[in-house]
């Protein structure tokens, strides 16, 4: 099948369309707005959401137009197995922060940001590299939602790319800018709905109007071995294997998710992930399928353009009331994840920057912190603007960010279970991680070498990180140090002279290994622990923080806390997700 003409809307529907989706979220947003908006309900929706909320919430903003798109364009890369890959690594990713979630919370009840937890257990400088590196991948992700609305709507409309970019960007902003996290997570709750609804019409629909399942016979020629494979080695090294190291730092790093731990109440954190798990592994393995069936038609999308498979499959094989519940269903997926990276930058730049590091949390205004916020969400909504004219690759985009933040995970997570971490270590060894990392990604030095086994090594023990920090989240470290030791010793035969040739794979796997082996070494010999506690006390409402003393005083860059034996020692189990402080 060649390159076809798309179905197009005319200009006033899609208009129409647009107007109905913004402007029911636009009064959503007005029915829950204040007067006197609260700086902490911004951010945080006063830490109370019930489950209904969150989970529809959880599930919206880890379902984007993004994520749509990528898994269509995995099935189309990679075959039938490229959905699976993509979307079932994803969904376990959401179920292994939940864990982690309850011991953050015990910790910091009251916290708005992972970067301000930072700040009372390290100083400035992890604190300002973690909301830096939130606000990076905040602006690509919300560049990549504004990039998959613009596609949608020139695909389907007489306006041009630049034009759709606009409208999404607009709308998004028109909704969330005034009651900011609430407006955010209220809005999600209607999404999650009408995207669970579309989907479960229209994925089936187009299968049946592509002429399903004969098309999966006569197409079989299409594809490659490798794309016909199931379990194609090419697809997990590819597209499996970099996934998963990159979902786990993603849900480690990325402040959206954190912004709906510290929202939710306590006792509901494992209902609403177990939820967001499910319902986000059935909508993007089902969408993903309709790359693979591109992939049988031997569908071509416009301009050669990965972006183009979704909106140009439903432009073929959908009728029009059905087009437009597809356009609807993407406008809400994208708005979802645009919606919550502003509220994530905002909660940034209030607590993090203007909150601790420019005035003090002891002088902090309130209400200037919710200028902060909407300055920020404009902001960053004409930098996507500018920056989504590019049309990057979406996926490429998503497994770089995640590649990225893997160079944190270790050090974020060992900061709330370890008290012998300094801040010199977390810095140190996330900048050592980064170092090795980029090279490695980019290909910046040549591998075909005795740098390529060094290389293979790290990326061997970065495996067993990864594996031993999902299993430490449920069972503690003793197993999770089986597990990982196990997975060094299993995959180092295969992987050592192979791994390196995997750029996304192995870079991501140097800066697990890398991270992880310097803070260690530089914390291990540490004499004095951490007492988690201090946390809860030093962080909280700005709103209705109490006459500061001296002890609430955050410390400064690099200096730690020592109250005697307090926190975990590191050779013992965990303690139980959920439970106190030590």
């Amino acid at each position: 099948m060649g390159e076809m003409e798309t179905a197009q809307f005319h200009a006033l529907v899609v208009v129409g369309l647009l107007v109905l989706f913004y402007g029911g979220t636009f009064l959503i947003s007005t029915r829950i707005g204040k007067k006197e908006e609260n700086a902490d309900g911004y951010m945080t929706a006063g830490n109370n959401l019930g489950f209904g909320v969150s989970a529809a919430s959880m599930t919206a903003t880890w379902i984007w137009a993004s994520s749509m798109y990528a898994s269509a364009t995995s099935g189309y890369t990679y075959g039938i197995s490229g959905p699976i890959h993509y979307g079932l690594w994803g969904a376990l990713m959401i179920l292994f922060i939940y864990p982690f979630g309850r011991r953050i919370r015990a910790v910091a009840p009251k916290a708005h940001t992972l970067a301000e937890v930072l700040y009372v257990r390290h100083g400035r400088s992890s604190q300002l590299m973690l909301a830096g590196s939130n606000i990076v991948g905040s602006l690509i992700s919300l560049m990549s939602n504004f990039i998959a609305g613009g596609v949608l709507i020139s695909l389907l409309s007489p306006f041009n790319f630049t034009q759709g970019v606009f409208a999404v960007a607009a709308g998004v902003l028109l909704y969330t800018l005034w009651s900011g996290f609430r407006a955010s997570v209220l809005t999600d709750f209607v999404q999650v709905v009408a995207m669970l609804g579309a989907v479960a019409v229209i994925v089936p629909f187009i299968f049946f109007a592509a002429d399903f399942p004969a098309a999966f016979e006569t197409g079989a020629s299409n594809l490659t071995a490798e794309q016909g494979n199931f379990f194609s080695s090419e697809a997990f090294m590819q597209q499996g294997a970099p996934y998963i190291a990159a979902v786990l730092a993603y849900a480690i790093g990325n402040q959206t998710i954190a912004q709906r731990l510290f929202a939710v109440k306590e006792s509901l954190i494992k209902p609403t992930f177990i939820t967001a798990t499910v319902g986000y592994g059935a909508m993007v393995i089902g969408v993903g399928m309709i790359g693979v069936l591109a992939l049988y038609l031997g569908f071509e999308p416009s301009g050669g353009d990965p972006n183009n498979i979704i909106p140009g499959m439903a432009a073929e094989y959908l009728p029009p009331v059905l087009l437009a519940v597809f356009f609807i269903m993407i406008v809400g997926a994208l708005s979802s994840t645009a919606d919550s990276d502003l509220a994530a930058l905002s909660s940034i730049m209030m607590a993090d920057v203007y909150g601790q590091n420019v005035a003090g949390k002891e002088k902090a205004d309130p209400k200037t912190m919710l200028l902060v916020g909407r300055i920020t969400m404009v902001l960053a909504t004409a930098t996507a603007v500018a920056f989504a004219s590019l049309q990057l690759n979406i996926l490429d985009l998503l497994v770089f960010v995640g590649a990225l933040w893997g160079a944190l995970v270790f050090p974020v997570l060992a900061s709330f279970y370890w008290g012998k971490v300094t801040g010199r270590a977390f810095t140190t060894s996330v900048l050592a991680a980064l170092a090795v990392f980029l090279p490695v990604r980019f290909g910046w030095v040549p591998l075909d070498n005795a740098l390529g086994i060094v290389v293979d090594v790290l990326a061997v023990v970065g495996i067993g990180v990864v594996l031993g920090l999902m299993v430490f989240g449920f069972f503690g470290a003793r197993p999770a140090r089986v597990v990982g030791v196990t997975a060094i010793v299993v995959s180092a035969p295969f992987a050592i002279g192979e791994l390196h040739e995997y750029a996304t794979l192995s870079g991501s796997l140097v800066a697990y290994s890398v991270s992880t082996i310097v803070c260690w070494s530089m914390s291990f010999r540490q004499q004095k622990d951490f007492d988690f506690a201090v946390i809860a006390q030093r962080t909280g409402d700005f709103d209705d923080s109490p006459a500061e003393t001296a002890a609430a005083a955050a410390p400064a860059d690099g200096d730690e806390v020592s109250v005697g034996r307090s926190a975990q020692d590191p050779d013992a189990d965990p303690e139980p997700a959920g439970t106190g402080s030590k």
